[in-house]
């Protein structure tokens, strides 16, 4: 396997498209489309939250009705959640438009949306920009990147990646984009993530890859422990590798899984260190637990405790702060086990030893937790299992962006 520039336009027969449409934001794209030369089998995951947006309701049903796709809208600004019957009826006038536009199925449409809850969509915008979605459209890299930026809302930065791997002697791509900023926590988020491949897969393994590793990946992340009404993952396959078709339960189906977890992880990695107000990426490494769910636990109350955040916003190495967040995550464990260690591109020290402070310096810890990217590693010494969470520092910026989200 090996990592490629691009996005969703990097696996063949896949088109995008961004276009500024004034759906809320004014000056800056604001609109994109996904587009698959030959129709695709789709696989889909959704959030968890009982509010659901329209979107997140529309793509599910097309996803569970087996009719293949060829199409996704995305807005951002807006993101038509408890909107009503108007909310249903947006989604369907969306698809009918760019089923009449594209020279599609309308019922394999998929559409999202991102931004404020509560606002009505523009339909006449939507139509406007589906428009030029349709001139704009190309399968070139610069299109897929376009599209990738036209879904930020409060992201300082657009999300990608690329990977290529070979099965049956065929070269098959994997391509993703994704958002996302605030309002992210495990078990899916304010997070849009739209994966693309040429594999020649059955739908049931398809759906299989993606949520099985939505678990190890994207339900892994949190920024501030809001679960959000309208976050999806959506993944398309047309074929056009023209590989031997992949299968539940063979190697190629491992490859494939393997392959679409390094997009996973790499997208939800890259929304975790771009949480609002962020200035680091903060992962948290739970090792020698006796089962992958106590390590999962404990990994998560790490990554989502606000003290921890702040703690590594202010680069101060306030290891008690990570054995509390253990301590109430709801999983059993030995205290006085614990090995806890800091590292990063400055270096690695270990804070603690069996559950007590060690003598280490203090200067050398702020240098380490004054990098982009930290890593907490507790070690409970119960087992062989690991799991590993992502997260950011807490700053005064968070707030910032909050306080005046909707103006």
């Amino acid at each position: 396997m090996e990592i490629i520039k691009g996005g969703v336009t990097a696996a063949k027969g896949f088109e995008a498209a961004a276009a500024q449409a004034g759906i809320k934001y004014q000056g800056r794209t604001d609109m994109a489309l996904i587009y698959s030369k030959k129709p695709c089998k789709a696989a889909g995951t959704f959030t968890t939250n009982v509010v659901k947006a329209a979107p997140v309701k529309w793509d599910r049903q097309v996803v569970d009705s087996g009719v293949k796709c060829q199409a996704v809208i995305v807005n951002s600004g807006i993101a038509n959640a408890c909107t009503g019957e108007n909310g249903m009826q947006i989604c369907k006038e969306t698809a009918e438009q760019a089923a009449q536009t594209l020279g599609v199925d309308p019922n394999g449409v998929m559409v999202g949306s991102t931004g404020v809850i509560g606002m009505q969509i523009p339909m006449e915008r939507i139509k406007a920009g589906i428009g030029m979605l349709e001139k704009n459209k190309s399968g070139d890299l610069a299109a897929g990147h376009e599209a990738a930026k036209a879904i930020m809302t409060t992201d300082t930065k657009e999300k990608e990646i690329a990977v290529t791997l070979e099965i049956g002697g065929e070269t098959v791509t994997i391509g993703g984009m994704a958002k996302g900023s605030g309002m992210i926590h495990p078990n899916m988020c304010t997070m849009l993530a739209f994966i693309t491949t040429d594999a020649a897969i059955t739908k049931k393994a398809l759906q299989r890859a993606l949520s099985e590793d939505v678990k190890d990946t994207y339900n892994m992340i949190s920024v501030d422990g809001d679960t959000s009404t309208n976050d999806t993952v959506l993944l398309l396959a047309n074929g056009k590798a023209k590989n031997p078709k992949i299968h539940c339960g063979t190697p190629e189906y491992e490859q494939f899984a393997a392959a679409l977890h390094v997009v996973n992880e790499t997208l939800a990695k890259k929304m975790a260190g771009d949480g609002e107000g962020a200035t680091a990426l903060f992962e948290a490494k739970v090792t020698g637990a006796a089962t992958k769910e106590q390590a999962k636990v404990l990994a998560k109350s790490i990554v989502c405790s606000n003290l921890t955040k702040a703690a590594i916003a202010g680069h101060d190495a306030n290891w008690g702060r990570i054995l509390c967040a253990m301590g109430y995550s709801g999983a059993q464990f030995d205290p006085e086990k614990v090995d806890l260690y800091i590292e990063s591109a400055a270096g690695k020290i270990q804070l603690i030893e069996d559950g007590v402070a060690l003598d280490y310096s203090e200067d050398e810890a702020t240098k380490i937790l004054s990098e982009p990217e930290v890593t907490a590693t507790a070690d409970i010494k119960e087992g062989t299992e690991n799991a590993t969470a992502w997260g950011c520092d807490l700053t005064h910026g968070y707030i910032d962006i909050n306080a005046d989200y909707r103006s």
